[in-house]
């Protein structure tokens, strides 16, 4: 069994991590595109998450002004809807919320809920604040608190974005436990002081060789029983 570290504040990645990102992007391309098979449609979330990254990559390196996460998925359905021929504003932006409309994966609610009974959980996401609400609602995670990386006008892995949940949490970096499916999001937590426990997902980062976490999961079940909340 993997030790449990010595702390406080459990901090949790959402997209990805609590809810199924690529498989929301996915129904909403097949709304869009109801005749489209398995490979298209995932060459199309690949297209989407492309622009993501691509133009969160461009904020962080100072090329381009701050755009918080609607905006980028906005653009996203738009790159999307064109590879796909599609020309309809209005096919755009529903296709654009599909980013907020997230199924949680099947453990997420319960094992919150078994974790939140022993620590303060707070959510930290790359999601702007108002998709947040959305997407928390829908999924049905309820968090003690939830921090957007629009409170510092980047996106993690930048340290400021971490050192949100560490001045809120008021306590030691070393004190609080970022979960994640991507270790990317992992060796930024690590970087700024927080403990670090990986979780296995579908999706995800999955660790490398070299990679060192605190704490790693077959589920977030897992990670709960790991933690001693029963």
């Amino acid at each position: 069994m993997t030790p449990r570290p010595d702390i406080d504040v459990i901090v949790f990645d959402v997209l990805g991590t609590m809810v199924d990102e690529p498989g929301g992007i996915a129904r909403g391309i097949r709304t869009l595109l109801p005749g489209l098979d398995d490979a298209g449609t995932d060459a199309l979330v690949r297209t989407w998450y492309r622009h993501v990254d691509e133009q969160q990559r461009e904020i962080a390196e100072g090329r381009r002004a701050y755009a918080d996460s609607t905006v980028i998925d906005l653009e996203a359905a738009a790159r999307v809807a064109a590879e796909a021929g599609v020309d309809d504003e209005d096919a755009v932006r529903t296709l654009a919320g599909a980013g907020r409309r997230l199924d949680p994966w099947p453990d997420s609610v319960a094992a919150l809920a078994r974790i939140a009974s022993r620590f303060p959980v707070v959510g930290l996401s790359n999601a702007a604040r108002s998709a947040l609400t959305r997407i928390n609602a829908h999924a049905g995670l309820r968090w003690h608190q939830v921090l957007s990386a629009e409170e510092v006008r980047g996106y993690k892995p930048r340290p400021d974005v971490y050192r949100l949940a560490v001045e809120d949490a008021g306590r030691a970096p070393d004190r609080l436990l970022m979960v994640a499916t991507h270790a990317w999001d992992l060796r930024g937590a690590q970087a700024a002081g927080l403990r670090t426990a990986y979780v296995e997902r579908p999706v995800g980062d999955p660790p490398r060789a070299s990679d060192s976490f605190d704490m790693t999961a077959s589920s977030l079940d897992h990670l709960a029983t790991l933690l001693g909340a029963d």
